[in-house]
């Protein structure tokens, strides 16, 4: 945009949001999956639609306790086991 001779930068919300909406590569039970960058333990279960209160969560080859899922960071290239609890008898 030109003001008065000046060159002004313009940004675009479009691109911000991009920007904001990178994915990555992670491996989910054995399986190579992309998704969206920048989230937690439980924003990632609620990203794949598993239910959080009926599974476990294996990060790295070690286990996620749940009081640390909060602040649990997903990063590029991580390895995740989710194993889902099931009743019957």
């Amino acid at each position: 945009m030109l003001m008065s001779g000046l060159l002004v930068p313009v940004f675009s919300i479009a691109g911000m949001q991009e920007a904001a909406t990178k994915t990555i590569q992670i491996v989910v039970n054995g399986q190579v999956r992309q998704v969206p960058g920048g989230k937690t333990l439980p924003q990632l279960l609620l990203f794949l639609e598993v239910d959080p209160a009926r599974v476990a969560v294996e990060l790295n080859r070690s286990i996620v306790s749940r009081k640390d899922w909060e602040t649990t960071a997903i990063d590029p290239g991580a390895a995740l086991e989710i194993v889902q609890f099931v009743g019957g008898g």
